[in-house]
């Protein structure tokens, strides 16, 4: 891997546009960690929580494949921008689930929506540095292409997790049955067989 330091910006200069999207990513990559490992936790001892938390580690590894990333670039991280992120994370907790004092149900197809979502978003990072490798040698291309792989792994494990919780969830109610509180668990174990699982790490 190329660590070449010739290219570090002269101190005091603004940040760069892409300074400015990488820590955004590492702000994401940190909040995305926090989802993972906080669902994991919900269901712990059950299939589910062990596919979570296999998860949460991959996320946590990228993330610090993301840090080698942008050392290699020179940008700095952002220290108060990502404690900003994690604030912004346990500000989301907050959000209305239709419980107050437990966890619904509701909690899992939300949470698993939006880890869906941050998985989509670091593959379009990965994607716009191997479009920079190209003209930027200090980019690991292997490294990108790696983890690029990985990136659709992880979006097609959380597809068939969240799929299938919203399937579950939205039936019971329909037929008037309350959904259990661990909605996404009942329907791994039913109806995931044969389904993407997350990749090794």
């Amino acid at each position: 891997m190329n660590r070449n330091r010739s290219h570090r910006p002269p101190t005091g200069r603004a940040p760069s546009f892409l300074s400015i999207y990488l820590n955004d990513h590492l702000t994401g990559a940190n909040g995305g960690v926090e989802v993972l490992r906080r669902a994991a936790d919900a269901h712990r001892g059950g299939v589910l929580g062990s596919s979570l938390e296999s998860l949460a580690e991959q996320v946590a590894q990228d993330r610090l494949s993301l840090r080698t990333l942008m050392a290699d670039l020179d940008v700095p991280v952002m220290r108060t921008r990502a404690a900003l992120g994690r604030l912004a994370e346990k500000v989301g907790r907050l959000k209305l689930n239709g419980r107050i004092l437990s966890r619904s149900p509701l909690s899992d197809l939300l949470e698993l929506e939006a880890m869906r979502l941050g998985v989509e978003g670091k593959a379009a990072c990965w994607r716009s540095l191997r479009s920079l490798a190209r003209t930027d040698p200090r980019i690991d291309t292997a490294l990108i292409e790696e983890l690029l792989q990985r990136a659709e792994q992880q979006i097609r494990a959380l597809e068939a997790m969240r799929s299938a919780c919203a399937a579950q969830l939205f039936a019971r109610e329909a037929r008037g049955r309350a959904a259990t509180p661990h909605a996404a668990e009942t329907v791994w174990r039913r109806g995931l067989r044969g389904r993407p699982r997350p990749g090794p790490t």
